[in-house]
């Protein structure tokens, strides 16, 4: 129950809802209300096919790549690292860098909920609960629910908490990340010397 726990809590912080609103909402603020939340439904779907397939072929990919664990461990916890630290320190980005037609698989699928690091993190997991693949899936869906709900609701959300109520809210998620990008940092190190 507390690896369901905890393995969600670090899917929420790695899909980053929160940190996902914005570029959300503008990338399709120039949509009406009704097609924005078919648009990210249909990206949410999209997203989940992509990690479904990431965490059953997770096993299959590192023995194709011929990588160890202990690899994506350390490589996974340095690229979480590096997203924490930008949701602590956010960059300013123009609004001119999204098209104004309609997206479609980027950059709302991939890379902003399917990204590089959640697909990294699903390989890795994965590999270490092989035989757990049920609670893996439950907890991905329990994080997509909880993400899917987030950015469908991101009218509601940013009226209640403001932006800069989310923006702290992002922040808070950023230094949790901190902590669970450096635990999983440390552990791939551990298991790369108890070898």
């Amino acid at each position: 129950m507390n690896e369901i726990m905890s393995t969600t809590i670090l899917l929420i912080l790695i899909m980053d809802p929160l940190g996902n609103l914005p570029i959300f909402m503008t990338v399709l603020k120039h949509l009406e209300e009704k097609r924005r939340k078919i648009i990210v439904i249909r990206e949410m779907i999209i997203a989940l096919i992509i990690m479904i397939l990431f965490l059953f072929l997770g096993e299959k990919i590192l023995i194709l790549l011929n990588l160890k664990t202990e690899t994506v461990a350390i490589s996974g916890g340095i690229i979480l690292f590096i997203i924490a630290i930008k949701m602590i320190f956010p960059t300013e980005e123009t609004d001119n860098i999204y098209s104004k037609e309609e997206p479609f698989l980027v950059p709302l699928a991939i890379p902003l909920v399917a990204g590089p690091s959640l697909l990294a993190t699903l390989m890795l997991l994965s590999h270490k609960y092989l035989n757990q693949m049920h609670y893996l899936v439950l907890s991905l869906l329990i994080a997509w629910f909880f993400t899917i709900i987030i950015l469908l609701s991101s009218s509601v959300f940013l009226k209640l908490f403001g932006s800069k109520g989310v923006n702290a809210l992002e922040r808070l998620m950023g230094l949790v990340l901190i902590m669970l990008s450096t635990q999983m940092f440390l552990d791939g190190i551990q298991d790369w010397f108890s070898k």
